[in-house]
């Protein structure tokens, strides 16, 4: 019952002959130590001899650091007053940022790292719908019993919806004296809406933004505590 396998001969230039015809069929090839030293042997004396003409150009290149790309990347943003560069910038360089109890509101977002003035610190993500799909949302959300829907208004047609679908940045809570706030920018034809610091930031002070709800006669108290709180949202 056992049959001895055939030994895989080797053709005139080198490569192994394949019995079946098909070298998918035939498994794994262990390479001989004398065909593994030579073909190493030929790569490395190929990788420290370059040909002759790149001899002469070939020079050491600076390469800058972390810290030094992230200096030029901010000093060519602030040359540029581009949206979409500054978009680029919230991409490379992310802030640390944390969600926990806040004395405001219930959840608020934190700094877990310092801010400087006029950076960006988080994009409100969600889903953009339309003013009828948001009306119906809204009522849908009070039936179910969500006291708190995070839509934020892009403009007069869109809006993002973030109460189920989003990111840290629902969890920012009003302030009338806030640190942060919010702008629409454009980014390849497509609206976004992003967090700015307005002044600095140290680790652990809440992110917070006016919400500038418009006035309606049924107020929403305001529990922000700064100086001049206006006392309600709207």
């Amino acid at each position: 019952t056992s049959f001895s396998t055939p030994k895989k001969k080797k053709r005139d230039d080198g490569m192994r002959e394949h019995v079946t015809g098909c070298a998918r069929s035939e498994g794994y090839y262990k390479i001989d130590k004398k065909d593994k030293l030579k073909y190493l042997n030929n790569s490395r004396a190929f990788a420290e001899e370059p040909p002759a003409d790149t001899q002469v150009r070939t020079r050491p290149r600076w390469l800058p650091g972390r810290s030094e790309q992230r200096r030029l990347l901010s000093s060519f943003t602030g040359s540029c007053d581009s949206d979409l560069l500054k978009f680029n910038q919230l991409k490379f360089r992310k802030k640390k940022l944390k969600f926990c109890k806040s004395h405001i509101h219930d959840w608020g977002l934190f700094a877990m790292e310092p801010i400087a003035a006029d950076e960006m610190v988080i994009e409100y993500v969600g889903q953009n719908i339309r003013q009828v799909i948001a009306d119906m949302r809204e009522k849908r959300y009070e039936d179910e019993g969500i006291g708190s829907s995070y839509m934020f208004r892009v403009d007069h047609d869109t809006i993002i919806d973030a109460t189920k679908c989003g990111n840290f940045a629902r969890f920012i809570n009003h302030s009338c004296n806030p640190n942060c706030y919010a702008k629409v920018i454009t980014v390849e034809s497509q609206k976004k809406i992003v967090i700015y610091s307005k002044q600095h930031i140290n680790v652990n002070e809440e992110i917070t933004y006016d919400y500038k709800f418009p006035i309606e006669d049924v107020k929403i108290p305001c529990l922000c505590g700064s100086e001049n709180c206006r006392g309600t949202l709207n």
